[in-house]
């Protein structure tokens, strides 16, 4: 019986990408292989903490894992491009998608069905790459049903991983896996010096022209056909004394409008991007207000806790009796995001541009500020004995102490009585609070909850 059969793996996400930026691991196979069930039980399981996740609901098609002190990105590939992929030549135009910007990549197969034909071809195309490929073998939900996988090493490959991903088994011998063939930190390339700006948002949005403006020359290519930039180009810019490194990232496109091909690596390249990056600007189109795919957009960067300004683009072609209402509008909808700093802007005439950096700055500097765990426990114990929670079955909730466990972004742990019984309406306020009292109106402040911590005899 394999050792992880009862292991619980460590996927909280807590930590916060590293500048050079996370490895990225996809997820590629068939349709109802299993892909998302795999995906989610490595993202969302066996989280000792409870996070502050509230927002709008969402799809997500990608997410951090951490799993023995390694931090890595894993994308589902099938769900970024809208559909379960049916046929093996749809699979293996998705493997050369995913393989491109991978670092590892992971193919999941069905255990209880066995190999389908058109599987030895993908096989061959992915070790070709000299790309990491481990094979996971989905569906073995007991020890008894690892005979399956005689069928699976006809294709020579030695790392093959009986799992269940409804069952959590074999979870821990593949994340052990995944995480012994990232690349090491010398491996990566060296980051460019400067404050790493990712400017995201949709086609034709003027993300190009904006990074343009400030570098007074048109070195990035501008086009009024969507989608001109295909990767993620970092320009370094100088300002006023501060080094800055802008990431111009590919149009995001509604996951039905993104085809086979090139597209789909541009979301792949998109999240990427904005995983090293420390602020994130996104480039709304006034004229349209705020779209689905925007609030798609802004959910990648909730989900990644980066700090962000958001930027109404051509607000000189609002007319004038209609821009309070554009703002009041934009504004509820992005209620999930209250804290994010909201600019009209104009690329084109240059209207309240000067403010853009200043604000990158607050941001960035709100998001480095720590506290102490002595004032932070103070703080608690005012609040919640000023306003305590509702009592959870009858028992009251405590509040402990308070400690922050991280910057960029600003990373809190309550220490609680009874964790389940903090509503998320009142995690809300203790939020609002802590950016209230520490002075941080425009930080993504992350708050954890914990049980207390009983000393063992």
């Amino acid at each position: 019986m394999p050792s992880s059969f009862h292991r619980n793996p460590k996927t909280e996400n807590r930590k916060p990408a590293a500048p050079e930026g996370l490895p990225l691991v996809a997820i590629i196979g068939r349709a109802n292989v299993g892909k998302s069930t795999l995906f989610n039980r490595l993202t969302r399981s066996a989280q000792a903490l409870v996070a502050d996740l509230a927002g709008v609901t969402r799809d997500r098609h990608y997410g951090s894992v951490t799993f023995d002190d390694r931090t890595f990105l894993l994308v589902d590939t099938g769900g970024l491009v809208g559909g379960e992929e049916e046929l093996s030549a749809q699979v293996r135009r998705q493997a050369e998608e995913a393989v491109a910007e991978a670092d590892v990549i992971l193919l999941v197969a069905d255990g209880r069905e066995g190999p389908q034909e058109g599987d030895a071809l993908v096989v061959d195309y992915l070790r070709r790459t000299g790309k990491i490929l481990l094979l996971a073998v989905n569906k073995i939900d007991h020890q008894g049903l690892e005979t399956n996988l005689a069928d699976f090493y006809r294709f020579g490959l030695d790392l093959i991983y009986p799992v269940s991903a409804t069952q959590g088994y074999g979870l821990g011998d593949l994340l052990e896996a995944v995480v012994q063939h990232l690349p090491t930190l010398s491996e990566l390339p060296t980051p460019a010096p400067g404050l790493r700006v990712a400017v995201l948002g949709r086609p034709n949005v003027g993300k190009s022209s904006f990074i343009n403006r400030f570098l007074g020359e048109e070195r990035l290519l501008v086009s009024e056909i969507p989608g001109t930039t295909r990767d993620a180009i970092d320009t370094p810019l100088s300002l006023e004394g501060t080094d800055y490194v802008l990431v111009d990232t590919a149009g995001l496109r509604r996951p039905s409008h993104v085809d086979a091909g090139l597209e789909r690596l541009m979301v792949l390249k998109t999240i990427k991007a904005l995983s090293r990056a420390e602020v994130a600007v996104l480039l709304l189109d006034a004229r349209e207000g705020l779209t689905g795919q925007d609030l798609r957009i802004a959910g990648l960067i909730e989900d990644q806790a980066k700090g962000c300004l958001i930027l109404l683009n051509k607000w000189d072609l609002v007319p004038r009796e209609l821009q309070e209402k554009t703002l009041v509008k934009v504004t509820d909808s992005l209620e999930f995001m209250a804290y994010v700093p909201l600019l009209p802007v104009s690329v084109k005439t240059g209207y309240n541009l000067r403010k853009v950096f200043p604000l990158v700055n607050e941001i960035f500097a709100q998001s480095g500020r720590r506290a102490g765990t002595h004032e932070l426990t103070e703080f608690i114990r005012e609040l919640t004995s000023r306003t305590p929670p509702p009592r959870y079955r009858d028992r009251p909730v405590k509040f402990l102490y308070l400690t922050q466990a991280e910057i960029n972004p600003p990373t809190f742990i309550a220490f609680v009585n009874q964790p389940l019984g903090v509503a998320d309406s009142y995690r809300r306020f203790l939020v609002k609070q802590l950016r209230e009292r520490l002075k941080i109106p425009h930080a993504p402040v992350r708050l954890f909850l914990k049980g207390r911590q009983r000393r063992e005899r």
